[in-house]
Parts: structure tokens; sequence; C-alpha cells
């Protein structure tokens, strides 16, 4: 039996395809290359190129593969673009996993682990941010997940589906054999961009706002190696394979950083000085997100390895030196 990743051909479903098949998993991922790359796709995982909106090729996938559960990565998830293009989201998140949800059902497929966000939090009301916290979304990228959240969790009454939602904080690094890491084009995550100052790539890095509520007015958050993201969607698949019930669990180290936190670790690993400059607050970002990580360690047993900043930044930093041009090279 194999599991079908997809979307695992984008950052965190690639790295979590190569934690699968170091376990011995069969792998099936399916994805539409948009943001992802082949070049990232593990050699031995067996590949689709196809659209989680077209219902005829996920109806082939699950015809020609005995699939026994889902991982699912496969969305937009570019906060301010959702704000700019909120359509898009509507189509590519929700409408997709309508028609992922449609096939899994009509072929008997019942466990998917699906990649939610802090996001569907907000604001929150407290710092850590547990489970059972208020949902409200302040950008358009949130309020989709929340509602594919929402739309699992009525499938699973009607039909029998049990599914994990995971709500993650900000992932970052890189693979530690330095492989695969993060290329986004463009890229709107803090560390590659502050990365690129050193890599030569820009001349400083943007500040989005330095008058929030916090010890030096930058937006705090909660930053999470992607290998350790990858490992708890494989518990949360074993979980669900072992009869869990249907269950929502944030990840995160629970420990947060300020920007300016991060851009200063960031020229401890490079020595590069990294210059900044302030510009205002960009819309839908949040002071704080930092997460209670509690429940997904008692119920999966789950435990980062890579919960240091330094070290994060460093896998980081190993990646974009060796491959300045991501996938393209």
């Amino acid at each position: 039996m194999a599991i079908l990743v997809l979307g695992g051909a984008g950052y965190i479903g690639s790295h979590t395809v190569y934690e699968l098949i170091d376990a011995g998993r069969d792998v099936v991922v399916a994805d539409n290359l948009l943001t992802g790359f082949r070049a990232a796709v593990h050699p031995k995982a067996r590949f689709y190129l196809a659209d989680i909106r077209d219902r005829q090729a996920m109806d082939r996938i699950f015809e020609s593969e005995q699939i026994e559960g889902v991982i699912h990565f496969a969305a937009s998830s570019q906060v301010g673009e959702s704000m700019q293009d909120p359509l898009k989201y509507y189509d590519n998140n929700l409408g997709g996993t309508t028609v992922l949800l449609q096939s899994m059902v009509a072929h008997g497929v019942d466990k998917i682990v699906f990649s939610s966000t802090a996001a569907t939090y907000g604001e929150p009301e407290r710092i850590p941010i547990l489970e059972t916290d208020r949902t409200a979304p302040t950008n358009c990228y949130g309020e989709t997940k929340l509602a594919m959240e929402k739309m699992m969790g009525w499938t699973s009454r009607a039909h029998g589906l049990r599914y994990v939602a995971l709500r993650y904080f900000n992932a970052c690094g890189a693979h530690p054999s330095g492989c695969i890491g993060e290329a986004h084009a463009p890229e709107t995550h803090l560390i590659p961009l502050i990365l690129q100052v050193p890599a030569g790539k820009r001349q400083e890095i943007s500040v989005f706002g330095d008058d929030y509520p916090t010890h030096d007015g930058t937006c705090i958050r909660d930053y999470i190696h992607v290998t350790d993201l990858a490992q708890a969607h494989i518990l949360a698949l074993d979980y669900l394979l072992a009869g869990g019930e249907s269950n929502v669990f944030n990840l995160g180290n629970g420990v947060g950083f300020t920007v300016q936190e991060v851009i200063q670790v960031a020229r401890e690993v490079t020595g590069h000085p990294i210059p900044t400059r302030i510009c205002p607050r960009r819309a839908g970002d949040p002071a704080q997100l930092v997460a209670s990580a509690e429940k997904a360690r008692s119920v999966l047993g789950w435990k980062p390895r890579y919960d240091d900043l330094k070290t994060i930044v460093a896998t980081a930093w190993a990646w974009h030196k060796a491959h300045p041009n991501g996938f393209a090279e």
C-alpha cells in the first residue's frame, strides 16, 4: 500500500517524501509543478503530473495505485497574494480540496493528513496558542485553510473520512544533506529572503513594521525546521492508520523570535552584516504567533530535533550557498 503526497514537489511536501522513503514507505507524488519542482521529488517516488482540481486525474491515481492514506500539501500559501487575489485561493485551496475529497470518497480512501496553518487563528487571544483557541483568520489564506478543515469535518460526519489537520507556524531550514531546500519564485519567507543578502541577490532585507507591541517592535514568529514538520506528518498518518480519530494539532517549537532576532542570527551564521530597511506593516500580519505543541508531543509522540534557531538558519544557508538558483541549476 502506498502513501499519496499531493504537492510533493513543493517545499514541505518534498521533505516529507524524503522522510517517508527513508522510513521504507511506498510513495506516490502528485503535483502540477506550478510552484513545485520536479527535481525536488525523491527518485524513488512515483510521480504524476496532476492538478488537484482535475477530477479525472485524481480518479486515475486512485484507480492506478493502492493508496492507504493521503498527505495533502497542494494549496496556494502566500498571505499577501491571498489578500490581492482571494478568488485564486478559493479556487485552488477550496475547489481543489472539494475535488480531492470527492475522489477519495468515491474510491474508499478514508485517511488524510492536511497541511493547515497557524493563520487559522488570526490575531491570537493568548500566547502560546492552543488548539482550542478561537479561530478568526485575518487573511484570505487562513480563511481558506480553516474552511478546508471544516470541509473535512463535515465529510468525516457524512462518509466516515478520518483526518488530521496540522496547524503549523513558520516552516524553515533545509534537508540536512543539502540535497533539497526552500525555493520559491517569488520568495516570500523571511529566512530565505534574509539569506539572499549574503548570497548577493539583494542589497538589504525589508522589515515590515517596527511598531508592533513586541520588545523590539517587529513581529514574533515560531520557526520550525521543515524536517521536523515532515516527521509530524508521518506520525499523524500513522496515528490515523492505527485507528486514531480525526484531530487537530499545532506544530511549533513553542518559542518566538522577532524578525530582528532572526536577522541577527543570520548575521552570525553567514558572517555578513545584512543591512535592513524598515517598511510599513503588511495587511493581515498578526503581531505574535507562537504555538503550544504539547498536544502533538503527547498524542503523536512528536519531538522536534532541530529546535535551535542557529541550526535551522545554518541548514538553510548550506542549501542556498550550494544552490544559489534553487532547482534551476
